[in-house]
């Protein structure tokens, strides 16, 4: 499940360099056999753009967002790609300079306004970035590519055209809001985003998004907040990057990265910061997990603590005889793992990637349980009765349930991230496979599945090969949980004629059923969903 391998000739740093976007779709070179049942787009996001003129992105979460899609038909694949028209996007190439401060890329004010019209425009506020680079999502018939601020940005699925920003604050009670929606089979839309809750106290709030209805209104319209979560610390938000939901119950993990947001208001125009300058680490709380009952929109009042990690992405989450079972991809620790996501760390030289490496929160994939009724005659007992996980819960005399981990998978240096799983079948419900991508001292090597209940692995590899998040498509006639393919892009910058192609891979045991080359480099890409057709 590890791997053993090492990459000196530093073939991933063409994951992060700057492309063109094509004019029209390419024709792939297809070997094997593309099964037939494989119908729509796999539409993927992420940076094309690493920088403007002579002017550098300094941050993974910097470069300009590209949209790129592979199109299958009856046995043929296509691949097309395009920039996002955000705001951030249209006036960097306007003015030829960055003009929008980015996540770790501070915007210098326009050198041909005077001092006296720049100090003014200090006290407009902050400009926020909408560069949609994250992920794309649907929302009734419509497509939306997003960043995690309060901008997500409505995309023509079929041509990648950009059609318009669209502002969530004009809608709902949210700051922003993260690019992990949750999306349920009738089309139900589910996020989280920080918010201003009473007495000015900061607070989270669960938005949902309904179904297209027959009178064809735009469902964002209809947005309303669920649940509102409290806040550990009344001025500082958690970063929050996803959320766990199941048929019944809202999860909402909260860690100790917070942003500083008066630093976040005031430092921006005056100091010449980023997003990234206004996180910090609260060293002292641990992470504090909250549960809400979904259809009431009432919070459990039950305090779920545990020792301090970095959370951006839950594996999934189902509910088990009074027992919530919460799987995550954890970062052990508080300092917030983002700090070693430079563009100049990850460019670095093979040995000074795994020096950076050894220093960073360590990745491990658990498993949390927690009880959903408490008895203080329980008091200093585990109160997780399930047969199946070696999880503990268990209740403290300050009422406090401190919960202990099982660990489903675990190798220095080594994540199992992005996961994905048969998510319109199994997502919110007790499931046995998760598909990840591979992360070896960040660099991403291999692709991994891996069965939860039994910790079994399978694993695709090649050397100079660097994939991305696996997507796993089911077979139209599926029976079990892992009929299908895995579709993930790949680049291959070393000896081989063509630079990058679409991997497809036989879901149970991880061999590859196909694959289609293309003659472009395609940059990193880190979400995206298929479109069946």
């Amino acid at each position: 499940m590890y791997s053993q391998v090492e990459h000196p000739a530093g073939g991933y740093k063409k994951l992060f360099e700057t492309v063109e976007e094509l004019s029209s779709p390419v024709t792939a070179h297809v070997t094997g056999r593309i099964p037939t049942w494989l119908r729509g787009s796999l539409l993927r996001c992420g940076p094309g753009l690493f920088e403007v003129g002579s002017e550098p992105f300094y941050h993974l979460f910097d470069g300009q967002a590209l949209l790129h899609k592979f199109d299958f038909k009856e046995g043929h694949v296509t691949y097309h790609r395009r920039f996002v028209r955000t705001d951030a996007y249209v006036r960097a190439m306007t003015e030829k300079r960055i003009v929008i401060t980015e996540f770790g890329t501070y915007a210098y004010p326009d050198p041909c306004k005077n001092i006296f019209s720049r100090f003014f425009s200090y006290f407009k506020g902050v400009e926020v970035t909408d560069n949609a680079l994250v992920n794309v999502y649907p929302v009734g018939e419509d497509y939306y590519a997003c960043t995690e601020t309060n901008f997500i940005t409505r995309i023509n699925p079929d041509t990648l055209e950009t059609i318009k920003q669209v502002d969530l604050c004009k809608y709902v009670s949210v700051n922003g809001a993260t690019a992990h929606p949750h999306i349920e089979n009738d089309g139900t839309v589910y996020n989280i985003g920080n918010c201003f809750g009473k007495n000015f106290a900061l607070a989270y709030n669960i938005i949902r998004i309904p179904p297209l209805q027959a009178d064809k209104e735009d469902p964002m319209n209809k947005s309303e907040v669920v649940v509102q979560f409290p806040c550990s610390d009344r001025f500082k938000p958690s970063y929050v990057h996803s959320f766990g939901l199941t048929p019944n119950y809202i999860v909402f993990v909260e860690t100790p990265v917070k942003i500083n947001l008066l630093k976040f208001l005031s430092s921006w125009s005056l100091w010449g910061a980023n997003y990234m300058d206004c996180f910090e680490s609260n060293e002292t709380m641990g992470v504090w997990l909250h549960v809400a009952e979904k259809k009431k929109g009432r919070l459990l009042n039950l305090k779920y603590r545990t020792s301090a990690f970095n959370l951006f992405h839950h594996i999934n989450t189902y509910e088990d005889n009074g027992f919530l079972i919460v799987d995550l991809c954890t970062w052990k620790g508080f300092e917030f793992v983002y700090n070693y996501l430079y563009l100049a760390n990850l460019r670095a030289n093979w040995d000074e990637v795994k020096r950076q490496a050894e220093k960073a929160p360590q990745p491990e994939a658990r498993r949390y349980v927690l009880p959903l009724s408490i008895d203080k005659a329980d008091t200093g007992k585990n109160l997780v009765t399930l047969p199946y996980t070696t999880a503990t819960a268990t209740l403290r005399s300050d009422e406090t349930i401190w919960l202990e981990p099982e660990v489903i998978f675990s190798g220095p240096r080594h994540a199992f991230e992005f996961p994905q799983i048969n998510y319109r079948k199994y997502g919110g419900k007790p499931y046995t496979y998760t598909y990840g991508l591979g992360l070896n001292h960040f660099v991403p090597d291999r692709l991994c599945k891996l069965n939860v209940k039994t910790k079994e692995t399978w694993v695709w590899q090649e050397p100079d090969a660097y994939p991305s998040e696996p997507i796993f498509v089911s077979h139209p006639d599926a029976l079990e949980e892992d009929d299908g393919v895995v579709l993930s892009i790949v680049i291959s910058p070393g000896a081989g004629p063509k630079p990058a192609f679409l991997l497809i891979l036989n879901a149970k045991d991880m061999s590859e059923v196909a694959r289609a080359e293309v003659e472009v480099n395609i940059p990193v890409t880190f979400h995206g969903l298929f479109k069946r057709a």
